[in-house]
């Protein structure tokens, strides 16, 4: 019911990706706006990282784009679904290796202080965790190295989800973060410099159905712990299209986007964190596909 607190089941998540690798390219035109802004913006900091840490690195556009800017660095791609590593092993360059590792953005598989950026492009809305994320980013940060980032905010997908409120009252589009919370759970993890802004993107569709094609195909499934169980029926499903209706403008029907960009710091001069218990050190370049559980 519309009073369930939203939570998100990683397991889900995890299942959608998975399925989501061979589409998710083709549909992903905002995401790889956004990467791009990203990317951008790091031309504005003086930074010769060793080591990169590509978090939730999907396909591996960023990856790639990553070793090709920082060609004596090792970049390390991340990702919770396998199926996004292999499809970004596919993609890859021989003459620019990257390794790959599947793991939880929440509990990286890495040693502390042995990374010097820390890039994730719209994958934080999927912890269900966001101080844990902060806090692993935090622990494997070596001093002064940059965290950069983007996320959803609080007003992407609202017609979608105003009309399945009206429709049926369950969680069907997830619950996005403020960026001045997001601010202050930076600075909750000790990361340093915080500098937060936020830009709006709005694609647009011919009816709501080809909106719910592009998030079935990147992986954007209805991923709330409380989300209706078994198939949606056709009652439920023309009340909300009769309610996105009320969204059109100009022949189309916008999907608006709020996107965060953040960036932070390591503190400096700070001895690096014990290892936690079962953490071992490795070489990096010795990194392969990593298995985890269903």
């Amino acid at each position: 019911m519309s009073g369930h607190a939203f939570e998100i089941d990683l397991a889900a998540v995890r299942r959608s990706f998975d399925r989501a690798a061979a589409t998710y390219d083709e549909a992903a035109v905002l995401q790889a706006e956004v990467r791009s802004q990203l990317l951008g913006r790091l031309d504005y900091v003086t930074l010769e990282p060793e080591v990169i840490l590509d978090v939730g690195c999907g396909t591996g556009h960023s990856t790639r784009a990553l070793t090709d800017r920082y060609p004596h660095a090792q970049v390390i791609a991340l990702d919770l679904a396998e199926g996004m590593l292999s499809e970004a092993l596919r993609k890859q360059s021989d003459a620019m290796p990257f390794a790959r590792v599947c793991g939880d953005a929440m509990r990286l598989p890495l040693a502390a202080a042995s990374v010097d950026l820390v890039f994730s492009n719209l994958t934080l809305q999927w912890c269900p965790d966001l101080d844990a994320a902060f806090g692993e980013f935090r622990r494997v940060l070596r001093p002064r190295g940059l965290v950069n980032f983007t996320t959803f905010g609080p007003d992407t997908l609202v017609e979608l989800r105003a009309a399945w409120a009206r429709a049926d009252g369950f969680p069907h589009v997830s619950r996005f973060t403020d960026m001045h919370d997001i601010g202050d759970g930076l600075v909750r993890s000790g990361l340093a410099e915080p500098v937060m802004d936020v830009e709006r993107f709005t694609l647009t569709y011919p009816d709501v159905f080809g909106l719910m094609r592009d998030l079935k195909a990147i992986g954007a499934h209805n991923a709330a712990a409380h989300r209706p169980r078994g198939m949606t029926g056709r009652g439920r499903l023309r009340a909300m299209e009769t309610a996105y209706e009320a969204e059109r403008r100009d022949g189309v029907l916008p999907a608006t986007y709020e996107v965060i960009f953040g960036q932070a710091w390591g503190p400096a001069g700070e001895p690096a964190r014990g290892r936690r218990s079962g953490e071992f050190t490795f070489d990096a370049s010795g990194i392969g596909l990593r298995q985890t559980g269903p």
